[in-house]
C-alpha cells in the first residue's frame, strides 16, 4: 500500500482534521511515513492566520511541490485562496476543511496523477469518526464551525457563518476519547465563545454536560470572543468551577484603544473586556489569563498603542499572543492606511519587554505551589511536562515514564515561559 508523509500548521482545528484525515487513511490501509523523501503521496494541512504563517505555507508548499510527488493541500489556505496555492501547484489536489472526510477518495485520485478539489461547504459535524491522535492523551473535539464575527482583519473562510455541533454529538465524541486513554480534552472552535447560539444553547450548559462524565480528566476551552462571553457570563464563570475544567481562559482583546477596537469590528469594548476579567478572577482568583494583541493596526496612534500598554500592565494576564499587523488580501484592513513597518516593530519589541516582565512574575507567584498535574507531554532527555488545574505548563525531572499520569509536584522556580517542580 501506498506511503503517505503528512504535515500540519495552525490550530487545534486543523490538528483535529490532521487526526480524521490519518484515521481514515489508516482504515483505508495506507502506510505512514515521517519522511517526504520516503513517501508516494505528500500530504499539507495549511494555516491562513496571519501573513507571515501564509508565507511558510507557500515556502512549505514550494519544498513538497520540488519532491515530484503527488500533493494534497488541505487546511484553510486552498478554501482562502485558490488561485495562489494553484498558482504554486497547478496539479496539486485541494481539500477544504468541511471535505476532510473525503480524504481518501482524494488520495487515491492523487497516486493516479488526477487532480480532484474539494472546496464547498459542508454543514455536516465533523465528530464520531476514525482518529489517529498526535497525541494519545490529548482528545481534540471540534464543537462547531465557523463565528458570527466580521473582523476587517481576517481571512478565515469561514468567519460570520456559525455553525454548531449537537451537544449529544460532542458528548459522545468526548465519551469516546475518554475512552481510548484521553485524560485531556480541548473544545475547539473558530470562536468557542458564540457556541450554541445558533442552536437555542451556549458554552456554559455545554460545559456542564461534559463536566458530568465519570472518568478523571480536564477540559480546555479554546478561544473565546469577549463579545460573545458577556452575554453569558455568569452561568459560564459557575461552570468554569467544576475541577474538570481547566480554570485558563483565552479572550483575545486585540488593542487597548476603543477607536481600533472598533475599526476592527470586534464587537465590544474595553470596559466589557474589564469586566469579564474582573468578574472571573472575583471567583477563580488562580485563573490562567490568555489574550491576544495585534500591533500597528492601520491607523494606530502612540495614544492608541500607550492605551495598549496600560490595558496590558493593568491586567496582567498569564499569557500574551502578539503579533505584528499583516494586511492579508482582500480584507477591510488592507484598503485602510498602513504604519510604517518600523513603527510597528519598535512597538512590539517594547511591548514584548514589558510582557515578559509581566509573565515571569506571575509565575514566581506559584512557587511552592503543591498539587497534583497530568503529565500530558515529553520533554528533553529525562524531563515531562505536566498542566495543574490552572493549566499551567510545568516541568518534572524523571527517568521513569510519566506520560498520562496524575503526579503530586511541588513547585520550585519559575521562568516567563513555565514553572519547574520535583515530584512529591
Amino acid at each position: 500500500m501506498a506511503k503517505i508523509y503528512r504535515e500540519v500548521f495552525g490550530c487545534s482545528a486543523n490538528v483535529a482534521d490532521y487526526e480524521i484525515a490519518s484515521g481514515l487513511l489508516k482504515k483505508a490501509g495506507f502506510e505512514f511515513t515521517d519522511c517526504p523523501k520516503d513517501s508516494d503521496l505528500n500530504i499539507i494541512f495549511t494555516c491562513t492566520v496571519k501573513v507571515p504563517t501564509i508565507q511558510r505555507m507557500v515556502f512549505r508548499i514550494k519544498e513538497l511541490t520540488k519532491s515530484s510527488k503527488p500533493l494534497i493541500i488541505a487546511g484553510c489556505l486552498p478554501k482562502a485562496n485558490k488561485k495562489l496555492v494553484e498558482k504554486i501547484n497547478s496539479e496539486a489536489c485541494l481539500l477544504a476543511p468541511d471535505q476532510v472526510e473525503k480524504i481518501v477518495d482524494v488520495a487515491r485520485a492523487a497516486l493516479e496523477i488526477k487532480k480532484l478539489a474539494f472546496l464547498g461547504d459542508l454543514k455536516k459535524p465533523k465528530l464520531d469518526l476514525p482518529r489517529c491522535r498526535k497525541n494519545p492523551i490529548i482528545g481534540i473535539t471540534q464543537i462547531g464551525r465557523g463565528c458570527l464575527s466580521n473582523c476587517s482583519f481576517c481571512t478565515e473562510p469561514y468567519k460570520g457563518k456559525l455553525f454548531s455541533y449537537p451537544s449529544d454529538s460532542i458528548i459522545k465524541d468526548v465519551r469516546k476519547a475518554l475512552e481510548k486513554g484521553c485524560k485531556e480534552i480541548w473544545l475547539t472552535s473558530l470562536d468557542d465563545g458564540c457556541y450554541g447560539f445558533d442552536l437555542g444553547t451556549n458554552l456554559a450548559e455545554l460545559l456542564n454536560k461534559i463536566s458530568g462524565l465519570n472518568e478523571k480528566f480536564f477540559v480546555r476551552v479554546g478561544m473565546a470572543n469577549p463579545s460573545h462571553i458577556k452575554k453569558i457570563l455568569d452561568e459560564l464563570i459557575q461552570a468554569y468551577q467544576n475541577k474538570k475544567i481547566f480554570k485558563f481562559l483565552h479572550l483575545p482583546v486585540q488593542s487597548g484603544s476603543n477607536r481600533i477596537l472598533e475599526l476592527m469590528k470586534r464587537g465590544y469594548m474595553i470596559k466589557d473586556f474589564l469586566e469579564i476579567v474582573k468578574k472571573f478572577r472575583e471567583k477563580i482568583p488562580e485563573l490562567t489569563l490568555a489574550t491576544d494583541i495585534i500591533i500597528g493596526f492601520p491607523s494606530e496612534t502612540e495614544e492608541d498603542f500607550r492605551k495598549t500598554i496600560e490595558l496590558i500592565d493593568k491586567i496582567k494576564p498569564d499569557v500574551v499572543n502578539l503579533s505584528k499587523f499583516g494586511a492579508m488580501p482582500r480584507t477591510e484592513a488592507a484598503k485602510m492606511r498602513q504604519l510604517d513597518v518600523k513603527n510597528i516593530s519598535e512597538r512590539s519589541i517594547f511591548l514584548a519587554n514589558l510582557i515578559k516582565e509581566i509573565t515571569l512574575e506571575k509565575n514566581k507567584k506559584w512557587v511552592g505551589w503543591e498539587g497534583e498535574i497530568l503529565i500530558d507531554e515529553k520533554g528533553k532527555a529525562d524531563t515531562w511536562i505536566g498542566r495543574n488545574f490552572a493549566y499551567k505548563p510545568i516541568v518534572i525531572q524523571s527517568p521513569e515514564n510519566l506520560f498520562g499520569k496524575f503526579c503530586e509536584v511541588k513547585i520550585s522556580d519559575a521562568t516567563t515561559n513555565f514553572l519547574t517542580s520535583k515530584k512529591l
